[in-house]
Parts: C-alpha cells; structure tokens; sequence
C-alpha cells in the first residue's frame, strides 16, 4: 500500500517541482520580532511637553490679545480694502474655518495638557500620602519614646522632688525645736560623741 501512495503523489506532482516550505510556528522562548508602523515615530515625553507649552500660551491674556488683533483687522481689511484686495470677502468663510481649526487642534493639546498635569498630581499625591505615613510613624514613635522617658523620670529623684522633701525636713526639725527646745542634729551628735565617751571613762 505504501508504494502505491508514494507512486500517486509522484505522478501527482510536476516534474522538477519542490514542495513549499512549511510556516515556522512562532517559538514562545523568543520575543516577537518588531511589527511595520507606517505612521511616524515621535518622542510622548517631547509632544507632551509641547502641547503644554502651547496649551499655556492659549490660557494667557497675550493670546486673547493677539487673536482679537488679528480678526479685527482681517475684518476691516475685507470691508474697507478695495474690491480686488479682499482676500475672503463678507461672511467670512476663511476666517470662520481658520477659526474652527484652531478650535480643533486647541481642544486636544488643553486635553493633552490636563491629561499628563493629573499624572503629575497622581505622583505628587502618592508621594505626599508616603510622607504622611513616614510622618505619621515617626510621630508614633517618638510618642511611646516620650511615655517610656516619663515612666522612667517618674522613679528617679527630680530637683523639686529633693527640694520639697527637705523643706519638708526643715520644717519637722523647727517645729521639734519650737516643742522641746533644742534639737541634735546627726552632725552635733557626732562631734560630741567622743567627748561623752571621754567623760564616761
């Protein structure tokens, strides 16, 4: 039966004819090679910034000044020019289509413009939440730092502390005096104690 297939396919096939390569499957180890663009490659960063620039320019007064400017006098010029001077006569179709194509492309730049200031605002806003944790925890450890400082001066001796308890020494030997008389201190008692021992022998 093999043979039989084999002569088939042979008588099949054209004399001198070889069989067409099969397609390469695309191998999942390897990156995809880079597809066709046929639209021009520009920098984001680059357009970005300049569609702020110019989105800025068009929220100035300058602006607004220059644009009146300019369609005050394409105005006077198609109404008081000589006839054959008038470049866009009354209703002033050009001055309306330069005017809905400035419209046109100003729109998406003020868009542009406004898209890439919130992801500015998103960064600076995830930035300042970090802080505030950072802030929040350094807060909560110089609070317990601070606890644990007062805990700690509560058990030793402070100057008031000394000062009250000798005012309150002071006072318990007057009034031991004002009651008997006179009153010993530790030290009187010490100086005369070997004087009494001399007396006694």
């Amino acid at each position: 039966m093999a043979p039989e297939r084999d002569s088939a396919t042979r008588e099949r096939s054209p004399a001198g004819a070889t069989a067409a390569p099969r397609p390469r499957a695309p191998r999942l180890d390897q990156p995809r090679p880079p597809r066709r663009r046929f639209l021009p490659e520009w920098d984001p960063e680059a357009f970005g910034r300049l569609s702020e620039r110019i989105a800025r320019f068009l929220g100035t007064g300058r602006f607004i000044v220059w644009m009146t400017v300019v369609i005050i006098a394409w105005v006077v010029w198609n109404i008081a020019a000589p006839g054959h001077l008038r470049f866009d006569p009354y209703p002033f179709i050009f001055l309306t289509l330069m005017l809905s194509l400035q419209a046109s492309y100003a729109a998406p730049l003020i868009l542009l413009a406004q898209n890439r200031q919130d992801d500015r605002d998103r960064v600076n806003l995830e930035q300042d939440r970090k802080q505030n944790e950072r802030s929040i925890a350094d807060t909560e450890y110089l609070t317990r730092e601070v606890a644990a400082l007062r805990m700690g001066l509560g058990e030793v001796a402070t100057r008031d502390w000394i000062r009250s308890e000798l005012q309150d020494v002071v006072k318990e030997l007057e009034e031991r005096r004002r009651h008997d008389g006179h009153v010993v201190f530790p030290a009187e008692r010490a100086e005369r104690s070997p004087g009494r021992d001399a007396d006694d022998r």
